[in-house]
């Protein structure tokens, strides 16, 4: 599996296809609008998980190929990936000031990923029980407009993923009023001193991990 982050909450993550598939299926989260100084992503796209309203305009965007966009909480199984959807929201009023969310789970090439979206909240138990286990999580870092960054550690020990991935947080060209990784680097403790370009993992790399973060460079 190769993961590159593009800023935000836009992810593009490549897997093999289970069963007798050849092409490789290319997962998209949450594609940038451009109003956030980003560009918008291009290129193939397989699933695109849309976790909350950016004002993105995914028909508009540069993503090609017959997708399949998943918006809302539920059940899924696309082209070898089974994926669910837990309603969610983000902010601690049920929704009242910003709306809802959806937090994503879903497995490909054996590995269980956990995409938190722009969840606002702590999870409630019966959230983590359907959570379950997982190898990759991406967790918003911003301090603004979802988790707290106090609520981060929690979040992330109640999950106890076998790698972090922070997302949304202020990079170059990003037009939001939110902080840098480093204020969540300096709550959590453990932040690597090198970012690197893309992820490229197997099941068998995370033997042994706990909660070991990974922080991108933007693609």
């Amino acid at each position: 599996m190769n993961i590159q982050y593009y800023g935000d909450y836009c992810f593009k993550i490549v897997a093999k296809p289970g069963g007798r598939a050849t092409e490789d299926i290319v997962i998209w989260t949450d594609p940038c609008d451009k109003s956030t100084g980003l560009r918008s992503p291009q290129g193939q796209a397989d699933i695109i998980f849309l976790s909350h309203d950016n004002g993105v305009d995914v028909e508009a965007a540069g993503l090609k190929g017959e997708r399949a966009t998943l918006r809302n909480p539920g059940e899924y199984a696309i082209k070898g990936i089974n994926a669910f959807g837990i309603a969610s929201y983000q902010d601690m009023q049920s929704g009242a000031e910003r709306g809802q969310n959806t937090v994503f789970v879903f497995q490909a090439e054996s590995l269980n990923l956990c995409f938190l979206g722009a969840l606002g909240h702590e999870l409630t138990p019966a959230q983590i029980e359907k959570i379950a286990a997982v190898d990759i999580l991406f967790i918003p870092v911003g301090n603004h407009d979802t988790l707290a960054i106090k609520q981060l550690d929690d979040v992330i020990r109640k999950i106890e993923p076998s790698l972090v991935v922070p997302m949304h947080y202020k990079m170059d060209g990003l037009h939001l009023p939110i902080e840098d990784e480093q204020t969540f680097c300096a709550e959590i403790g453990n932040c690597p001193s090198e970012k690197i370009a893309k992820l490229t993992v197997k099941k068998k790399d995370l033997e042994g991990k706990s909660m070991e973060i990974v922080i991108f460079e933007k693609a």
